[in-house]
């Protein structure tokens, strides 16, 4: 995944990152409602047309995103709960990004990015309901071509360059299919437990 790649080249910047956080007595949970509240503000700043500036704030939402498990790892304080919290603000960030989209299409007038919106919301939703629902039943389901990592990063980068429709085709499309993938995955890995 292109994730777990990125996190393997931006090692020697993230570690000695979390450990300040750490010294500074930032706890993950802290790191992840900050992310969260990053977001929130993405999402006005997106919703008063404000996009390339919306696509700068994202990247420290997207930071926060990506430190609070190594942060949480670091001060050895992983629990059920943080991980919980952290995948349901994620969430809810996801939600209020596009929400954020949603009002700036309405304001124009804009049938054809609302549709793209509506679409590129259901299919992150199943995404991340079909790895959870998954695992529910012991089926592990990191599978696809577009798990959060990749809807961001496509997200940012259309953000900072001003080509937001171009970012919701894509995502309404992929992350559509990604769900597809994993409901395929996860047919195939109960299907092999009945032979």
């Amino acid at each position: 995944m292109l994730d777990d790649w990125v996190r393997s080249k931006t090692n020697w910047f993230m570690i000695p990152f979390t450990r300040l956080l750490a010294r500074a007595g930032i706890s993950p949970n802290v790191l992840t409602l900050i992310g969260f509240l990053l977001n929130v503000i993405v999402a006005w700043l997106l919703a008063i047309g404000q996009q390339r500036l919306g696509g700068v704030v994202f990247i420290f939402a997207g930071l926060c995103d990506s430190l609070d498990g190594t942060l949480a790892r670091e001060m050895a304080t992983t629990s059920r709960f943080g991980a919980f919290f952290d995948s349901v603000l994620d969430r809810f960030s996801e939600g209020i990004v596009f929400f954020g989209l949603l009002l700036s299409a309405f304001k124009r007038g804009d049938l054809v990015d609302l549709i793209l919106i509506y679409a590129a919301v259901i299919g992150s939703v199943i995404v991340s309901y079909t790895r959870a629902r998954a695992e529910g039943i012991g089926v592990e389901c990191r599978t696809g071509l577009f798990t959060r990592f990749e809807r961001f990063f496509i997200l940012m980068i259309a953000l900072l360059l001003g080509q937001v429709r171009l970012a919701l085709w894509v995502l309404a499309v992929f992350a559509n299919f990604t769900a597809l993938q994993r409901i395929y995955h996860v047919w195939q890995a109960t299907r092999k437990g009945k032979d």
